[in-house]
């Protein structure tokens, strides 16, 4: 993974980041819905994770979007050019530690790696938390349990400014299409609506480009 520093003298958001980066409560989430449709009635019939399709899904939406893959360290802002994924991973005693994947735009690459992290975070002791050594990250959770109409996730500060983007259970409207609630929590400093109905038109285009191995 590699990085380059923005240079604020001629980024067309620069006066939009200092703005926001003196916010007390800089951070907002959307909650939007994604079409799971193919997923459930083609895909997972046909062997496909739907947890994985969704890690994968995020992934594409994050890596097509520049602002996404922003972060900044002070007054400097820094874009990566991938990102790594850390979901969440459900353990067999009812806790859960956090896995860290490659994203790749190719399904076919990207699914046996993270189904391989995801077995062996299960396994692993500890819950494997990001200490904040790195940012080269986004953070992924699901909540199966529940149909959300809005989400926030704990901050450790006003500076944190890596996303997080949960999903929840997928529901059926009773006339043979499925959905689900998809939330992604941002800095406004980095990352404005714009951005994130990129995010979205992306996520959803990856979903429906997947094909069964």
């Amino acid at each position: 993974m590699a990085e380059r520093v923005v240079d604020l003298a001629t980024w067309p958001r620069a006066e939009t980041f200092r703005l926001f980066r003196g916010f007390e409560r800089p951070h907002y989430a959307i909650t939007s819905r994604a079409d799971v449709t193919r997923l459930v009635t083609e895909l997972k019939p046909a062997g496909v994770s739907a947890y994985r399709a969704c890690i994968y899904a995020i992934g594409a939406g994050i890596h097509a979007v520049p602002a996404l893959r922003m972060r900044f360290r002070g007054d400097v802002v820094v874009e990566h050019d991938r990102v790594d994924l850390s979901m969440t991973v459900p353990r067999a005693d009812g806790s859960f530690g956090y896995g860290y994947v490659g994203f790749d735009p190719a399904w076919a690459v990207f699914d046996p790696l993270c189904a391989r992290e995801i077995a062996e975070a299960a396994e692993r002791d500890g819950l494997g938390a990001n200490e904040g050594f790195r940012d080269d990250v986004a953070y992924l959770s699901c909540l199966p349990w529940m149909d959300f109409t809005s989400l926030n996730n704990a901050m450790p500060g006003s500076d944190e400014c890596i996303p997080r983007v949960s999903w929840g259970r997928f529901t059926d409207d009773g006339n043979g299409r499925h959905s689900v609630a998809v939330t992604i929590e941002v800095h406004h400093a980095l990352v404005d609506g714009r951005h994130l109905g990129l995010f979205y038109e992306a996520l959803q285009a990856a979903l429906d480009a997947i094909e069964p191995g």
